[in-house]
């Protein structure tokens, strides 16, 4: 069964071309170490709630958007060893290729799915 890593994340509005850009670079290189899809989704209808949301996952601020993403891969042993080679590319140096975003406001995880209706 396959494997879906999930990210969410603020970005500020003023980027979301830099963003665009960002994510089309290292999500080829995802597919590149056995991803089978990547979607980043840029927020368009995101309620705030009264318990808890996406902005508040996130510290959103005014002049940011929420972004959800997920990776695919056929299996968790793919992702793991894909995972590493990303980690290990010299192309992920932050000091050649910054993230246009906060990254330490981003949350991320894996999972299994449990249920897949297509």
């Amino acid at each position: 069964m396959s494997y879906v890593d999930g990210f969410v994340l603020a970005v500020p509005n003023a980027n979301k071309q830099a963003f665009i850009d960002f994510a089309n670079t290292f999500d080829t290189l995802f597919m590149e170490f056995g991803a089978t899809r990547v979607v980043e989704c840029w927020g368009d209808d995101v309620p705030a709630g009264k318990q808890t949301d996406f902005m508040r996952a996130v510290q959103c601020k005014d002049d940011e958007t929420v972004v959800f993403s997920w990776i695919e891969w056929p299996d968790k042993a793919t992702r793991d060893a894909g995972m590493e080679k990303m980690m290990q590319d010299p192309r992920m140096d932050p000091k050649t290729n910054p993230m246009p975003l906060d990254g330490a406001r981003m949350i991320f995880g894996g999972f299994r799915p449990v249920i897949d209706i297509k």
